[in-house]
Order: C-alpha cells, then structure tokens, then sequence
C-alpha cells in the first residue's frame, strides 16, 4: 500500500451568515471531495493540544503523529532546516516577518504578500544594517524570512503576526517569560531599528507609490533551538516526500527525513500551480511510501478574511488536485490510500487560527466507507473515527 496524504492549509472554518450560515467548505462545490468521502472514512481529529499555539509548525507535526509537547522547538527551526541552515546547539532561531505597520498598528503579517524580488532587496540591505556576528538575518520567501541569534536564550514570549492585525505593535512586542531577558531587549531594538532603516526604503517608497502596502517592519517570532525528531523510516518504517510552497513544511519534512520536492510556480496563494503539485505527487508515489501534499491557499484566504477568495480556493483543491490524484491514482498496479484534511482551521471572522478538531477522509481502496457523505465541519462528526488525537490520525492511515 502507498499512501498520499492532501493538506489543505487552513480550510476548516466556521459558519459565515453571507453565504447562508455555511462555511466555505460547506458553500463550496467539491463533487471529487465529496465522492472521496462517501468511499472513504471520516472522523474529526484534535492537531493542536489546548495548551499551545494553534500554528502549522505544530499542527502538520501532529498530522504526521509526532507527539509536539515533546519535539516542539519552534518554527525557526524547521524553517532554518529547509533553507540547508546548519543550526549550532546554543542558535536561536525564530522566523522573521516582513510585516506592515499603519498607524502603530499591525496592518497585516505579510506586508501586502510582497513579491521574492522586493524581499530579497529589502533583506540584502537590513543584513548590513542589522547584522552582526550575533544576530544572522536569512533571506526565505516572499514575506516569510529567518533571524538567529547566536548565544540566545528562549526566555521570551513571541506573538505571531496573523494573529493581532489592527493591534498596536507596542502592545505585542516580544516580552520576557521571567521578569528580565537580554534576548528580549534585542529583539526589541531590532524591530525598532528595522522601522526606521525601512520607512524611507526605496522599495517601500516604490510601493506606496503604487498603493501597495509597505514592508516596514521585521517581526521575528516562533523562537527555538534545534530539535531531536525521529525520522518516519525510525517511527512507522516508511519513507517519505513532501511537496509545498512553504519553508515550514520542507523544515518538517528535513528533520522527518522526507524527501522535498519542489513544484515551479508553487506561490503558497491562490494562484500556485496546483496541477504542476497534483503530478509531482502522483509522480512521488513511485519512489516514496507516503506522499504529503501541502496546499496553502486557503490559509492565507482565511487571514485576509476573503470568504469568496477561501470558497474558491477549496474547489481550485477539489478540481485541480483531488480529481486527478484519485484518477491517477486509480490506475496504478499497487493500491493508494489518500487522506484529506486540514492543519487546524483559520476562520474568516478571526482572520487567525482556532484549536478547534478538523475534518479528515481516510479511503483505503481495501476497505469499504462510513455513511458519511458530504465532506465538511459537521457532517464528519458522524463519521467511523469519531474524534481522535495525537498519533491516531497516522496509525488509522498506515494501518498500525
């Protein structure tokens, strides 16, 4: 058996008077998700204990059974390790926003989606600003970047971007956990530092002049050392490749010594290639047991609050990933099971991300379905699984 598991970042939601008291994955037409369903079986399954902080670093973790409260470092980590950053035992490393600030307010985590090439300007020119040989500044993706301080300790608390727009940034800078933290007064002047070096950017000025959102202010939260994670091969005795348009995940997949792979065009938004990302995983079935596809569109639908952008992107998975993975999938000598779920859901009304369980699919073309279906927050309430945690999502996959 092979085993392909269809990640849709954020698309669980709750239900939105606009389109009729139904969430998007309720409103949006998914026939290929839905015929999945009634072939398969379905559950609700708890990615995030109540006690930590709904994010994908520690819900994708989860998904692939790792029990988080014990290797849970942080999402600079995982990010340093898709970006081939060898991390010393004492580097701290916490992922670094380009964010925007109107009005002493966080306008929003991702400074207008700035495109690769704006970034890359604006993170060649802080490094020599801000660098030093503590503090180490990485260039990532789009708005998504790596800051490590050498030497620092996690006695800090960090608060994700996504999580306060329209909060003033003074209210949310980094705090100490105790009642004093040089890594905290660091940080703290770095992102200072970095709003007065960025407002008069000439990339900044460029897009302000064209109505785009600035990037005028780093934002470095997640903050961890170096994890010890089993690998997928030592845990359930498969190998493995992740396919995505994020860092994060590509961090994951390094530690879970997964194979990634890398889809062009893959943007992380609407417009990635999700057909170049459906072949790519069909195409891994023939080398890897277990194939993790990660699709981030509807996440970042869900932080911007754009309902019609988040209903459009589930059916863009429904008919442009889910048909022809089952289609081809279908065909091959060796059977598939495919699983689909989200991370954790991102509602439209928060515009950040909730604890609450999220609905999954498991078909084994072995194994007969529940009587489930439709494919949404509810109905697979009554699914087989009912609602289950910690490993059991992937040991119900694998058949461990």
């Amino acid at each position: 058996m092979k085993y392909i598991i269809i990640l849709g970042d954020g698309m669980a939601d709750y239900p939105i008077e606009t389109l009729g008291n139904k969430t998007p994955l309720m409103a949006a037409n998914t026939p290929n998700i839905d015929k999945l369903c009634k072939l398969g079986k379905c559950g609700k399954l708890v990615t995030v204990p109540d006690d930590m902080p709904p994010g994908s670093e520690i819900a994708n973790m989860a998904v692939l059974g790792y029990d988080v409260k014990k290797v849970y470092q942080g999402r600079g980590v995982l990010e340093a390790a898709s970006m081939g950053i060898d991390l010393d035992p004492d580097d701290l490393a916490m992922r670094c926003n380009i964010i925007c600030i109107e009005n002493e307010k966080i306008k929003n985590h991702s400074a207008g989606h700035i495109s690769n090439e704006e970034a890359e300007i604006i993170i060649r020119d802080l490094k020599k600003e801000i660098e030093t040989d503590k503090i180490k500044l990485y260039q990532g993706v789009s708005y998504r970047h790596l800051l490590v301080i050498k030497g620092g300790i996690n006695d800090i608390q960090c608060t994700p971007p996504h999580d306060v727009p329209g909060t003033a940034y003074k209210n949310v800078l980094v705090k100490a956990k105790n009642s004093k933290s040089d890594t905290a007064d660091l940080l703290n002047k770095l992102i200072l530092k970095s709003q007065e070096f960025l407002k008069k950017h000439p990339v900044n000025l460029k897009r302000q002049s064209e109505g785009k959102d600035p990037a005028n202010s780093i934002w470095p939260w997640s903050p961890g050392h170096k994890p010890e994670m089993k690998t997928l091969q030592e845990q359930y005795g498969i190998n493995g490749a992740v396919i995505s348009a994020v860092d994060l995940l590509y961090g994951i997949g390094k530690y879970a010594g997964m194979k990634g792979i890398k889809v062009p065009e893959s943007t992380g938004l609407y417009d990635t290639n999700y057909e170049g990302k459906a072949k790519a995983a069909v195409e891994a079935l023939k080398d890897s047991d277990l194939v993790y596809l990660h699709i981030e569109a509807s996440d970042e639908a869900g932080h911007e609050g754009n309902i019609e952008l988040k209903t459009k992107t589930i059916e863009y998975l429904d008919s442009r990933v889910v048909k022809y993975v089952m289609e081809e999938t279908a065909k091959m000598q060796e059977p598939v099971s495919i699983a689909l779920l989200p991370d954790h859901p991102t509602p439209c009304v928060l515009k950040t991300h909730t604890h609450d369980p999220v609905p999954f699919i498991i078909y084994n073309p072995e194994e007969e379905g529940d009587k489930v279906q439709e494919y949404n927050e509810e109905s697979t309430k009554e699914g087989h699984f009912g609602i289950i945690k910690g490993d059991e999502f992937i040991k119900a996959l694998l058949k461990k």
